[in-house]
């Protein structure tokens, strides 16, 4: 009898919703569902600055202009963390399964580690990992940030991208994680979650009648959106190739979306936790691309925050041959890998530098960055690649 794998309950908390579900996978169900996309794996508008409530929570929401300007979040929150309702254990091996796929899909990202660990050996930490969704349907945001929330991650701020149509919540980690000891990556430091959505309702009639074809026709797929990712298998049907193109034409994140589903988008080294000469963003850029990496471009390669505190970089993303479902198979963009330094805050300046903790730092998100970065999986950034 095929052995079955269970994936632990799952409990809706955001607006006061609660549901709990538990779901039974074959086997051989899981094996027919990595194969169904990919090769198989080898191993409302608001204005700057305003200012909301949601939940038990006031989040400050800030907007992206269509300039690509941006609003500091550099605000340290005192405290992360309600009580964990997931074993670790459990929580940490399909995180290590999102990045078995996220890293047997992308050789760039691998590569990259792998060359960062031949110079710094000692542990690399990831600063965050990212996801993307379509916001509507229930397959937003809240059907991935619940797995989060069950492990006792905190919510914490909200960005808006107006003139991409897209929003974002990133999540803080629990304080009483414990970490492998010199474990690195997904057996380090518990990241940061930085999960955004497309939001639907604002795009084209086209384009919503194509993302509505396929969340409308699998409308429980978004209760396994952890679940989906760890598979690295579409919570929906394959697309047709058409309709990758057209929602390409107006939305390369919709386009993205669309055949990646709930995939990893990309992971975050901290660059500053590094020991060697490495620990700087700009000679980790510099280091990179005399080895012949693409970094992304957009706003210039380095991206910083207003001020100053967040510096951020990334690759162009890999391309992958996508099969869809009228047969036509096609080289489609997949994830990247970024890289974050976190300089210590002005208050924290007179800390001996043996003394200095993540808490010191510049924490959060920054829009002007964050906008610039979504553009790792676009066309103009990936034609360098071939250029």
């Amino acid at each position: 009898m095929a052995s079955f794998i269970v994936l632990n309950a799952f409990r809706r908390k955001n607006r006061g919703i609660s549901s709990t579900m538990v779901s039974l996978y074959s086997s051989s169900t899981i094996k027919a569902s990595f194969n169904s996309s990919f090769p198989p794996l080898r191993s409302p508008s608001l204005s700057v600055g305003s200012h909301i409530h949601l939940g038990k929570r006031d989040h400050s929401v800030v907007a992206a202009a269509s300039s690509g300007g941006g609003v500091s979040m550099s605000s340290n929150k005192d405290s992360h963390g309600s009580s964990s309702q997931v074993a670790e254990p459990f929580f940490r091996s399909v995180l290590g399964q999102m990045e078995t796929v996220y890293l047997n899909r992308n050789p760039t990202p691998k590569s990259v580690l792998e060359l960062v660990r031949s110079v710094d050996d000692e542990q690399l930490c990831y600063d965050h990992l990212a996801f993307r969704t379509f916001g509507i349907g229930g397959y937003g945001i809240d059907s991935l940030a619940s797995f989060f929330l069950d492990y006792g991650y905190t919510q914490m701020d909200e960005l808006r991208f107006p003139a991409k149509k897209l929003r974002a919540l990133w999540f803080a980690p629990p304080h009483a994680a414990s970490a492998v000891p010199g474990g690195s990556g997904i057996n380090g430091p518990l990241p940061r979650v930085f999960i955004s959505e497309l939001l639907v309702e604002q795009m084209s009639t086209q384009t919503q009648d194509v993302i509505r074809k396929y969340t409308e026709t699998s409308p429980n797929g978004r209760k396994y959106a952890a679940l989906s990712s760890a598979l690295g298998s579409l919570p929906w049907e394959k697309p047709q190739s058409s309709e990758f193109e057209q929602l390409a034409r107006e939305s390369e994140y919709a386009a993205w979306t669309l055949a990646n589903g709930y995939a990893l988008n990309h992971v975050t080294i901290s660059v500053h936790r590094l020991k060697s000469h490495l620990n700087k963003i700009k000679k980790l850029n510099q280091f990179l691309e005399e080895k012949g990496f693409k970094l992304n471009s957009e706003g210039g390669v380095l991206k910083v925050s207003p001020d100053g505190g967040l510096l951020q970089s990334s690759t162009v993303a890999d391309s992958i041959s996508f099969k869809f479902s009228d047969g036509v198979t096609k080289s489609i963009p997949c994830s990247y890998i970024e890289f974050a330094e976190r300089l210590v805050l002005p208050q924290f300046q007179n800390v001996p530098e043996s003394e200095i903790k993540e808490s010191h730092r510049r924490d959060g998100f920054e829009v002007g960055n964050a906008d610039k970065i979504f553009e790792s999986t676009n066309q103009e950034q990936l034609s360098r690649r071939t250029g």
